[in-house]
């Protein structure tokens, strides 16, 4: 009868983390589809800067966080310093308030989702230097609340997300999964093409639990036009975003 009662009060423990983690993800994805869920997208360079003007054009209210103070004040300023660009497309949502620019992280503690597209070059050794992802999380943990969504887009190795990020952002008392998200959707911007831009790339997302997956999918969802033969692919974890992505890359295989 002891251990029968200590089953059942884990079994209860385990459902009310359950329906949490479940509360949690659609209280984000109703205020993703009502649009009035806030972005954040720290690096605002070739990958972060046209992610953000496809926000800000169906309607989020997005903040750009940057450490280039010549890159904030072109930006606030209703300019671009990236070649895809054009000038007028940062006017517009400047205008709108739909976009500014700031180096304050402080900003992310009333951010619903929050976009990595900090650069990673190679090192010496030929891998990704991740160095300014980590210091992107650690200043995002100082203001990590419940029903974040926090999305890596800078290019890395595998197990970026799993093994470094997720640990750094569950050092308080908040879980990936139940209390916050986390996904990792790899950039695929191709500077200078005319053709594929943001919203007609196909698009690989991973999350680390279905409902971080299903949050992260939502909030893409609202900036892409795609046909059935361009579409979303969903993984289970990060191995299979790195195979799927050089599929992509290599075969043009977009219906995997």
């Amino acid at each position: 009868m002891k251990k029968s009662g200590i089953k059942k009060k884990r079994e209860a423990k385990v459902k009310i983390k359950t329906s949490k983690a479940i509360n949690q993800a659609k209280v984000l994805e109703r205020k993703i589809l009502e649009r009035s869920a806030t972005i954040a997208i720290i690096g605002m360079g070739y990958v972060g800067l046209p992610l953000a003007i496809e926000f800000g054009c169906v309607g989020f209210k997005v903040i750009g966080i940057d450490i280039n103070p010549e890159k904030i004040k072109t930006i606030n300023a209703g300019k671009s310093d990236v070649d895809d660009i054009k000038d007028y497309q940062v006017r517009e949502l400047t205008d709108l308030r739909r976009l500014k620019c700031t180096d304050d992280f402080s900003v992310l503690k009333s951010i619903d989702c929050v976009a990595i597209a900090v650069p990673t070059p190679l090192n010496k050794t030929k891998d990704p230097d991740v160095s300014s992802i980590l210091s992107a999380v650690n200043e995002i943990k100082k203001y990590i609340h419940p029903g974040q969504l926090i999305i890596l887009e800078s290019t890395t190795y595998p197990g970026t997300t799993e093994e470094l990020i997720k640990p750094m952002l569950e050092q308080g008392n908040l879980r990936v999964g139940r209390d916050i998200f986390l996904a990792f959707s790899p950039e695929r911007v191709d500077p200078g093409n005319t053709r594929y831009k943001t919203h007609n790339t196909p698009k690989v997302v991973g999350g680390t639990t279905s409902n971080c997956l299903k949050v992260a999918r939502t909030i893409y969802e609202q900036i892409t036009n795609l046909s059935d033969s361009y579409r979303f692919i969903p993984v289970r974890g990060w191995e299979d975003i790195a195979s799927r992505s050089i599929l992509i890359i290599c075969h043009g295989n977009y219906d995997l």
